[in-house]
């Protein structure tokens, strides 16, 4: 039987933002103290029993120039992870380029990306999972059609660029890493989102963002597009010889789908285009969702939650919530091989999507930014072994 997966992941974001005419880099390792407790952070995880750490060391602090790289931080980090005996997942693009590579609009970036990735599967040749871009579709989304991240932009021709070349970057990387290590598998951690529609007059709407919320997985994995997705694409800049290499390079074979979910996943969407967070599915509708279009192997990787009066006893309640959804998706024949909560640590500014560098502390994580366990750690803690030996994934071997 192979062990299912409890994962948690160091968060890791380091887009940047836009300040009085320049740009600021908003690093989160940095701002929850990462840099300097990185043994204790890592032992922090392995106290917990878990499986699996989501992993990112900071590409934008590596990858100094074309094959110019400095691994300094990246080889304590992971030296220390195989000394724990923790599995790694390689988080290689969280949310951000190097300032070289400016930002997610660079035709150059998926070829120095995907050196990047190569260099990285040398020099740990012992690293077995990857997630080489995190949340492609929130990467595209926030950068170049909310304005908030890297290039800042709002128009669905820097989406669709953004999009094409992160998911280019995506697999040329993945077959970078693959001729690296063979058995290099990829868990492509996805934002799983669902568009509610708010009146009658917003139902066609809401069915094309539906859609669109597919759209970085449906091109990395190869799937043939709806027409009016397809023609979206070719009015904002992508041209048929573009799509013809996703057909032609899908990653499908060995990819594992992550799907991250939190209450904030779904929206109520409004005739004109403004949205709303509102809970309504949860977890099993919208993964079954995803299953159902790509019928891959599933890993639940990210979800949190606190109570909004700062206690912890919703964050416990939403633990069971989403694990009692894993387990009733598992029991119903999803593959599903692992659970994450996400992050081990409290999280900074994340409640204004790291727009303002206020330091405001977001209370999420398995143990506070002291390093103290939170209830919501205890409970995780406890859940792992309770279940462990009594859920299986059924098809992955990490070591």
């Amino acid at each position: 039987m192979q062990a299912f997966l409890f994962a948690t992941g160091i968060e890791n974001s380091y887009p940047t933002i836009s300040r009085a005419g320049g740009t600021l880099r908003v690093d989160e390792m940095a701002k929850t103290g990462h840099y300097g407790r990185v043994a204790e952070d890592l032992r922090l995880a392995k106290d917990l029993g878990i499986d699996l750490l989501r992993y990112g060391p900071p590409y934008y602090l590596i990858h100094a120039g074309p094959g110019t790289y400095h691994w300094e931080h990246a080889d304590e980090a992971f030296n220390l992870i195989r000394e724990l005996g923790i599995a790694p997942c390689a988080d290689l693009c969280h949310f951000g380029v190097p300032d070289w590579l400016q930002n997610f609009q660079n035709p150059d970036f998926p070829a120095h990306f995907a050196e990047y990735a190569g260099a990285f599967a040398q020099r740990y040749p012992w690293v077995r999972l990857y997630t080489p871009i995190n949340e492609m579709y929130v990467t595209a989304h926030f950068s170049a059609q909310l304005g908030l991240w890297n290039e800042c932009l709002s128009s669905d021709r820097a989406f669709v660029t953004a999009t094409r070349l992160i998911g280019r970057a995506n697999i040329l990387a993945t077959e970078a890493i693959l001729k690296v290590q063979p058995s290099a598998r990829f868990i492509q951690s996805e934002s799983s989102e669902y568009f509610h529609p708010a009146d009658p007059d917003a139902v066609a709407l809401a069915r094309r963002l539906n859609e669109r919320r597919f759209l970085s997985l449906d091109l990395c994995y190869g799937y043939d597009l709806c027409a009016t997705t397809y023609e979206f694409l070719l009015e904002n800049g992508m041209r048929k010889e573009d799509f013809r290499f996703f057909m032609e390079h899908n990653i499908r074979p060995v990819c594992i789908m992550g799907n991250d979910y939190y209450a904030t996943n779904e929206h109520i969407v409004h005739p004109d285009g403004r949205t709303e967070a509102y809970e309504m599915l949860g977890y099993y509708v919208i993964t079954k969702q995803y299953y159902d279009r790509y019928r891959l192997p599933v890993m639940h990787t990210e979800t949190n939650n606190r109570d909004s009066n700062g206690s912890e006893k919703d964050a416990c309640s939403w633990l069971k919530r989403q694990w009692g959804n894993l387990v009733r998706l598992k029991e119903d024949g999803v593959p599903i091989i692992g659970f994450t909560w996400y992050s081990l640590i409290d999280q900074v500014d994340w409640d204004s999507l790291l727009v303002e560098d206020k330091g405001s502390v977001n209370e999420l994580g398995l143990y506070d930014l002291q390093r103290r366990i939170r209830p919501v750690g205890l409970a995780y803690r406890d859940l792992i072994q309770t279940w462990r030996g009594h859920i299986s994934n059924g098809m992955l071997s990490i070591y």
